[in-house]
């Protein structure tokens, strides 16, 4: 697997609150799946970096990396 990544957000909500959240992933994860939540909740290398909260999540996408 390549050492690229990408940077995606997540929304959580808790009680009304609403928490912002960037994480990274590997690039090539995506590729085995036709949706980032499938790769954010199935993919091996994804869930060694991170532990998502699924029922608190609201919404995730992939962020342009002309934005930082």
């Amino acid at each position: 697997m390549s050492d690229d990544t990408l940077r995606v957000r997540l929304l959580f909500v808790d009680d009304g609150e609403y928490r912002r959240e960037s994480v990274r992933i590997p690039a090539a994860a995506l590729d085995d799946y036709p949706r980032l939540i499938d790769c954010l909740l199935e993919d091996d290398a994804v869930l060694k970096r991170l532990h998502l909260d699924a029922d608190r999540l609201c919404a995730a996408y992939v962020e342009d990396p002309d934005d930082d």
